[in-house]
């Protein structure tokens, strides 16, 4: 779950997504700290990760940026990290899931809602400054 949270944050702080940064960085808050997942969220590398965890985030935001700009280096440095062929495909993937998955929520205008932003430690809520604001009750009236 950690690296998972560790890939979402990455993506979706680069992707300027707030509502999954907001989801996923309280997972990771409580997989690590609340300043590890707010580090992450401002586009920082957390000094708690580890070399396997660094080269993930890293990994993320060069999917993000410019997948087409990977090369076999980029590979090499996920390899050295201590990652597998089967892993790499799965983080991947996974990866290219929740750029489909905040592609969608943005186009249709998901905003984050009032328990989600909550239920965030302060430090994760204080450090999405970016994408759609949280949305209020009356977001939802016609």
């Amino acid at each position: 779950m950690r690296e998972r949270a560790i890939l979402v944050c990455a993506t979706a702080a680069k992707l300027g997504d707030s509502y999954c940064s907001l989801a996923w960085g309280a997972k990771l808050a409580a997989e690590s700290d609340p300043a590890t997942a707010a580090a992450l969220l401002l586009r920082q590398m957390p000094a708690a990760l580890n070399a396997r965890e660094r080269a993930l985030a890293r990994w993320a935001g060069q999917m993000v940026t410019d997948p087409n700009a990977i090369s076999a280096a980029g590979m090499s440095s996920l390899r050295d990290a201590g990652l597998s062929d089967p892993e790499i495909f799965d983080a991947t993937v996974f990866v290219a899931f929740r750029l489909a998955f905040s592609t969608v929520n943005d186009a249709l205008g998901a905003r984050p809602d009032a328990q989600l932003a909550a239920a965030a430690p302060a430090l994760v809520r204080d450090a999405v400054s970016y994408g759609r604001d949280v949305a209020s009750a009356r977001c939802f009236e016609r």
